[in-house]
């Protein structure tokens, strides 16, 4: 990585950081305010004479659940004039790698336009075709590099540097705390729209500090950039400590436990088992046909801190398996601090090679896309253990440490 950049930071952003409760005993005192919640209270002085353009989906929400374009619809103190749509879709109606196309919002009247698989200059020229002098990002990730919004991020900062336009991000809890990164760091010949760029697989971060990460290291040419933060956020806070109403940021990622073992989990996409898509409890729900309680017993005797793992037997409504009884494990986390999602995910993985003669990798090896590399599956295959594969990718994570701690904003 080359030497960093620092992203324009407002004074607004500065001294948020600097008075942000730092303990658990302060916060009843200071709610948690998103970027958003300190925008509309000031005013949206940051963005008075623009035209405004908002990238965001159904988690852009206020702690009374009204959403952020309607509510800036209904403001005559901004100027709104464009909605742009991720994965998903502005409104959430798409499934996995799919979007809503372009459309105009019945509720609002704004035109929507598509971001999902653009980037480059088409994505600048959609910003150009919208008029907007600002483009503004507000939508909740879930802390795994594989989450697409955060690349949905990437490229709009990249876009609207082509486009010559300002670009605004709205900070947002990460909702499995923002304490460690964890996990093996993309390699860039890796790179897709599951990983752009080399950072960790649970980075750590929220989007604005992500932002800066971005903008200081991997933008050839950084865009102007400013971002607003949280108050009352501390590094330590799981998403119920937010007191904001969690709003599913895709279709198979309902609630928050779903997102505390993602960024683990996840690493069955790359398998011939289920990672639970088409059941209640996607990613906490693994399993194939042929597989039994050796499975669970396994990865129970790995002793993984913080979780344990149940015989499960469900039928998916859609995706692999759909339609039919297959067995595996449910993951029941006990102990979320002490959980590591990530040496979880590799727990799991070991043990289904080791006590399931079906198990294997997707034939493209979408796992090496997932992990950022081919040291996980060649490792696994070779017959190491959890902690010698873990082991594996602990200089990347510490040299990926090192340059995300100059990005940091909360304690």
């Amino acid at each position: 990585m080359r030497p960093s950049r620092r992203a324009v930071i407002t004074a607004a952003t500065a001294a948020a950081v600097a008075a942000a409760p730092h303990s658990a005993a302060a916060r009843p005192h200071h709610p948690l305010r998103t970027g958003f919640d300190r925008l509309a209270r000031d005013g949206y002085a940051l963005l008075d004479g623009q035209k405004v353009g908002v990238v965001t989906n159904p988690t852009g929400v206020t702690r009374d659940a009204r959403h952020i374009v309607d509510v800036m619809h209904a403001d005559d103190r901004v100027r709104l004039t464009a909605v742009f749509g991720p994965e998903h879709g502005f409104r959430g109606t798409a499934q996995a790698g799919g979007s809503e196309g372009r459309y105009d919002d019945p509720a609002t009247g704004l035109p929507v336009y598509d971001t999902y698989l653009k980037s480059g200059r088409p994505l600048a020229d959609v910003f150009t075709a919208s008029g907007v002098d600002t483009v503004v990002f507000d939508i909740q990730d879930v802390g795994a590099r594989f989450y697409t919004y955060i690349w949905t991020l990437y490229d709009c900062m990249e876009a609207a540097q082509l486009a010559g336009k300002r670009f605004v991000v709205l900070d947002r809890p990460n909702p499995v705390t923002g304490r460690a990164a964890l996990g093996p760091v993309l390699h860039k010949e890796f790179a897709t729209f599951v990983g752009r760029q080399p950072i960790a697989q649970a980075h750590g971060m929220t989007v604005a500090e992500l932002a800066r990460l971005f903008n200081g290291e991997f933008l050839t040419d950084p865009v102007p950039l400013e971002t607003v933060t949280m108050s009352g956020w501390d590094r330590s806070d799981f998403y119920d400590a937010s007191g904001l109403p969690w709003v599913p940021p895709s279709p198979n990622m309902p609630t928050p436990e779903t997102a505390l073992v993602y960024s683990g989990t996840c690493l069955f996409e790359g398998t011939n088992l289920s990672e639970g898509r088409g059941t209640t409890r996607p990613f906490e729900l693994l399993g194939a046909e042929g597989v039994d309680r050796h499975w669970a017993a396994a990865a129970n005797e790995l002793a993984l801190p913080g979780v344990r793992f149940r015989e499960a037997y469900f039928a998916p409504t859609f995706s692999k398996f759909q339609g039919r009884t297959i067995g595996g494990v449910q993951v029941h986390v006990h102990d979320r601090a002490a959980f590591d999602p990530v040496r979880t995910g590799i727990g799991l993985l070991v043990t289904a090679r080791r006590t399931w003669s079906g198990f294997a990798w997707r034939p493209d090896n979408w796992i090496d896309k997932l992990t950022g590399t081919t040291r996980v599956r060649t490792m696994i295959d070779a017959g190491a253990g959890t902690d010698e594969v873990v082991a594996g990718w602990q200089a990347d994570l510490a040299a990926f440490r090192r340059v995300r701690r100059g990005y940091l904003l909360y304690r």
